[in-house]
């Protein structure tokens, strides 16, 4: 591999899915992004694969015309994967059965019997989560439902390997996807989770590959439809917020626990000890790209935000004298209005205002952000990892989110990188590992804590209420 030429990132998320182009030192120079469509139907509700599979093509050929593209990174989020057969056809996706979405209610008869297969949270590496969420789960639905098309099934490739696959004709298996609540890996033990082997399904998990080593060139039939470069490289590709802490890790970075943010909020890290997790909370074990132990908690925190920020919220910032207005009138807004329980276990679907409601959009505003300031406190005190913490993604576009986490932590230094694409700079660190010279730049910005008269009280009343509403003791 020669440090020559563009690189190409796919990004596979769960609304959109987004073709990135950037140099060799982060810098971003275009992308596409198209939506990752849901089509309802039997057997199940199921992604798109047909329509994004003629998008990418198209849209990696127009990209290659414009920029010198030798490498191409996917990534994708946690909760995808594809039943494929033993080789991908020329432009169709190539799936033997369609693609679950993660969000569909699971059958009550599947999720019963997967519940009491799944094995321990150290199988598991989560919770049972809600939906059809886990790999496991909706191999378990595919086999039971369609058993002849399963039968016929080659691999089971998480969404990032399926389209490096689709791409290159390779199967890989990877950690850091498989270590993303998949439910079939046992990361701390580094070995198949037992519903593995019990149901047989060994079989169709091919042989691990690191995260940043090469599948191959594109399939030479598909460069010559799409007049892709014959030499175009994709790697094996990452989880999402993998990739995204990949990058911290890359640059030297030791001793931090870093909170992503969007539709998840993701706190991760490293120093957390993961035999000691509160099992009980959103708490799971993820893997890096070596496959080591990282340990993680969330909560579907932008669901949360724009719950509460109602449709009136087109991009508003909240303002400092708003959240002290609501602080000193105790409005709190209490967890769960999605269907995950995130870290306060039994509130899906419970959340409520407690308190006179917000009488105008600035207050549903400063109400969310000051919400999204308390679950991320939440998720990096559950992880008792490194003493900095570090804070990045979309919630950043509004500065008072970043001041009001600094302020509830008083004690300990909280820094925020503005890089709005975490995600695409870590794929561009795992294509660049391998070349000599110094990664891509990080830059951290130390951040100051915003005073608010009274918000500690107010955390503390907070938290009481969010546990009593969860059932848990005080």
């Amino acid at each position: 591999m020669k440090d020559t030429g563009d690189i190409a990132v796919l990004d596979v998320g769960k609304t959109n899915v987004d073709l990135w182009v950037a140099r060799r030192d982060g810098t971003l120079l275009e992308s596409r992004s198209v939506q990752n469509s849901v089509l309802d139907g039997a057997p199940w509700r199921h992604h798109d694969l047909t329509r994004i599979s003629i998008w990418l093509g198209d849209t990696l050929s127009e990209l290659c015309k414009r920029h010198p593209i030798r490498t191409l990174v996917p990534v994708g989020h946690g909760s995808g994967g594809v039943l494929v057969g033993r080789v991908p056809s020329d432009i169709a996706p190539g799936n033997v059965l369609p693609m679950i979405d993660y969000e569909q209610a699971c059958p009550p008869e599947i999720d019963a019997v997967y519940r009491d297969k799944a094995g321990t949270f150290e199988d598991r590496g989560s919770p049972v989560m809600m939906a059809s969420t886990h790999a496991a789960r909706q191999l378990l639905w595919m086999e039971r439902r369609e058993p002849d098309a399963f039968q016929n099934a080659r691999h089971y490739l998480n969404i990032a390997q399926f389209w490096g696959w689709w791409l290159t004709g390779v199967a890989a298996s990877e950690y850091s996807a498989m270590g993303a609540q998949s439910h079939l890996w046992n990361v701390p033990q580094r070995r198949w989770a037992p519903i593995v082997q019990e149901q047989g399904w060994q079989r169709l998990m091919p042989d691990f590959k690191a995260a940043w080593s090469p599948l191959g060139p594109v399939r030479k039939e598909l460069a010559r439809r799409l007049d892709l470069p014959e030499n175009l490289l994709v790697l094996t590709g990452a989880h999402d917020s993998t990739a995204n802490f990949f990058r911290y890790l890359n640059s030297g970075m030791q001793d931090f626990t870093l909170v992503s943010t969007g539709t998840w909020v993701v706190a991760l890290s490293r120093d957390a000890d993961t035999s000691t997790l509160d099992q009980s909370r959103g708490t799971t074990i993820n893997a890096d790209m070596k496959g080591q132990p990282v340990g993680g908690a969330l909560t579907m925190g932008g669901r949360e935000f724009s719950a509460i920020a109602g449709e009136g919220w087109t991009g508003q910032t909240a303002e400092a004298d708003v959240v002290t207005r609501l602080v000193a009138r105790g409005i709190m807004a209490m967890p769960s209005f999605g269907d995950s329980d995130g870290q306060f276990p039994g509130t899906a679907r419970q959340g409520h205002i407690l308190g006179p409601p917000p009488e105008n959009q600035p207050e549903r505003t400063a109400l969310a952000v000051l919400h999204s300031a308390m679950l991320t406190v939440i998720c990096a005190e559950v992880l008792k990892g490194g003493t900095r913490l570090i804070l990045d993604g979309t919630f950043l576009k509004d500065p008072l989110y970043t001041q009001l986490v600094a302020a509830l932590r008083p004690d300990q230094p909280t820094e925020a990188s503005h890089e709005t694409r975490g995600v695409v700079a870590g794929a561009v660190h795992l294509a660049s590992r391998d070349f000599s010279g110094s990664p891509p730049q990080l830059a951290l910005e130390t951040v100051i804590p915003i005073e608010i008269p009274g918000l500690n009280d107010y955390a503390r009343q907070w938290r009481k209420a969010a546990n009593q509403q969860g059932g848990r003791p005080q």
